[in-house]
């Protein structure tokens, strides 16, 4: 198992964050972020988006539920907001499967609204804002 944790003071460090996400997933394509309100969760997926060659705005999904982008070689991203769902069976009225084993990547914020549903294979990044220095820490495990 490989630990990641990542610390950044400035936005100018995400894209270099996201390579090495990037390169660190290998065949996972299932992520889930974790983190508060305003962690960054969303900012970041948009220079996850961007690396892995998205050209059109990425925007938080809040109300739309799910919002689907397309990578440098026109592959589906999908990116889930759940913070606005009641419970899990709602996102089993999406189709939330369709899109999991569908092979794209599929980025989603506010998982612990779905935790029930989530594949073993879900890749877990957590952020957290350093309160003194206001510094991002990322963090996940890759198997």
């Amino acid at each position: 198992m490989s630990k990641y944790n990542i610390r950044i003071n400035s936005l100018e460090q995400l894209p270099e964050v996201a390579k090495q996400l990037i390169i660190s997933l290998k065949a996972h394509k299932l992520l889930a972020f974790n983190g508060k309100m305003g962690a960054g969760k969303t900012t970041f997926i948009k220079v996850l988006c961007e690396a892995l060659g998205e050209e059109e705005v990425v925007t938080s999904p809040t109300f739309a539920i799910i919002n689907q982008y397309e990578d440098g070689r026109g592959d589906p991203i999908f990116h889930f907001d759940f913070y606005r769902l009641e419970d899990h069976l709602e996102a089993l009225n999406i189709g939330v499967f369709d899109y999991w084993e569908s092979g794209n990547y599929c980025f989603m914020e506010w998982p612990e609204k779905v935790e029930k549903l989530l594949p073993e294979e879900c890749v877990y990044i957590k952020i957290e804002e350093d309160g003194l220095s206001g510094d991002r820490i990322f963090m996940w495990e890759i198997e």
